[in-house]
């Protein structure tokens, strides 16, 4: 929940959004097309392999807290108001939402996170993201053979990275957009060309 205003995109996002009162714009990621925009671009099969980020967006999202604060890339997220559990919002609660700070450069200062978890109890964590993600690797769950070709054969997406906050533990996820050859089945319907999972990358508990 980057910043102190809130831009509800989906019936989904403005739920998950509830959980901090003044949250980070949450966005629903939508396909970046990689069309060539001229006829002199070739589409090619991805050149470089493991896929590699050097920008990366942002957002911190907190369920079951009595207060909560993320402080990364010059930005404060969170509320001072109590947030509820992510039990409100069911099984899929990350489902939709993105990274709302985007273009940031590998990488600022470890997020700051103060909260007070529902039992009361103050805490403060130091979350090194680049640490966490020092070797640049972009997490996902697809084959280098399953990847659509690109233009010149670059993959220009950036990933998001999420820090949640939930209770007492934070978890920290990586959701990377990414185009398929051919379509996968998305809730028993064989529509989607491209993956957007949202991998779990590391956990605290305090």
């Amino acid at each position: 929940m980057p910043g102190r205003s809130l831009h509800a995109l989906t019936a989904a996002a403005v739920l998950a959004l509830a959980a901090c009162a003044h949250s980070a714009p949450s966005v629903k990621e939508t396909p970046v097309s990689t069309d060539a925009a001229s006829p002199s671009v070739r589409r090619l099969p991805v050149k470089e392999w493991p896929l590699r980020f050097k920008r990366h967006s942002f957002g911190a999202y907190c369920y079951d807290t009595l207060t909560c604060s993320v402080w990364y890339a010059n930005l404060e997220h969170g509320s001072e108001e109590p947030s509820p559990p992510a039990s409100t919002y069911g099984p899929g609660y990350l489902d939709h939402l993105g990274g709302g700070h985007g273009m940031i450069r590998n990488f600022p200062p470890p997020a700051v996170v103060t909260w007070r978890s529902k039992d009361g109890q103050p805490h403060r964590a130091e979350i090194d993201i680049g640490e966490i993600f020092r070797d640049e690797l972009i997490r996902h769950n697809v084959a280098r053979e399953e990847m659509a070709d690109l233009p010149d054969g670059i993959y220009r997406n950036e990933p998001s990275i999420l820090l949640e906050v939930n209770d007492r533990t934070i978890r920290v996820w990586m959701r990377a957009m990414i185009f398929l050859k051919k379509q996968v089945e998305v809730a028993g319907v064989m529509r989607a060309d491209f993956r957007n999972d949202l991998v779990l990358v590391r956990s605290y508990t305090y």
